[in-house]
């Protein structure tokens, strides 16, 4: 079951980007695909009986209003050449579209779906569970802005003092530029921020605490972390 969920990681994966860099490249992606033949050789989605079932006015093409509810969230991205409805050939290239928004989150109904082990996908869904729980500080059953900032908090400086105990061999309380190694050694520079020569616990946890720097559009060069 380890290795099964190892697996699920890389579909985890799949999942998350659409919150990073839009959902639009990963649609169309899977709308490159979407002409693949199952095993028996019949088409995994069909267009024309799609069209057939909900055309009502039979002129070969799905209005907004035609196509099901549950469809219409990319209309516009299906809608390539702006008429206002969706022909076959639009249908067939976009499809990929008609799937639902994914989200982050979906990753739990993966595990639920696709484990072959429900004994050990349970143990994972319970621990999923405790650390939420852990989250929800008042007990509210609902989770918070501020009581996400506390756990980051917890699990950065739970972190940081890993660091600063594995480093820190003459428990200074600070790392020398002989004692760091790795990644610290690498950025030793950057993370000493007052020049003094080592690297205080304060300035792990400032470092560590930065969010990723943002994607501006059209590939521009990213933002500077805040400071």
């Amino acid at each position: 079951m380890r290795r099964s969920l190892a697996l699920l990681i890389p579909v985890v994966a799949l999942l998350v980007p659409g919150l990073v860099a839009g959902e639009e490249p990963r649609q169309k992606a899977d709308a490159e695909k979407s002409t693949a033949l199952p095993a028996k050789g019949r088409p995994l989605f069909d267009v024309g009986e799609f069209i057939k079932e909900y055309d009502t006015n039979k002129d070969g093409a799905l209005s907004k209003e035609e196509l099901p509810e549950r469809f219409r969230h990319n209309f516009a991205q299906l809608d390539t050449n702006k008429d206002g409805k969706l022909s076959r050939d639009e249908l067939d290239k976009g499809v990929a579209y008609l799937q639902p928004p994914r989200r982050p989150s979906d990753f739990v109904f993966v595990l639920v779906e696709m484990s072959d082990c429900d004994e050990c996908c349970a143990e994972e869904l319970q621990h999923i569970y405790d650390v939420l729980r852990k989250l929800d500080k008042d007990r509210s059953g609902k989770i918070d802005v501020g009581e996400l900032q506390a756990m980051r908090e917890e699990l950065v400086s739970k972190r940081v003092d890993g660091i600063i105990a594995q480093l820190d061999l003459n428990k200074d309380g600070k790392i020398s530029q002989e004692e760091a190694r790795g990644m610290i050694k690498r950025h030793f520079a950057e993370l000493d921020t007052n020049k003094d020569g080592s690297i205080t616990r304060d300035e792990l946890f400032q470092a560590a605490s930065q969010k990723p720097a943002k994607l501006k559009s059209k590939g521009a060069p990213a933002e500077k972390p805040e400071s």
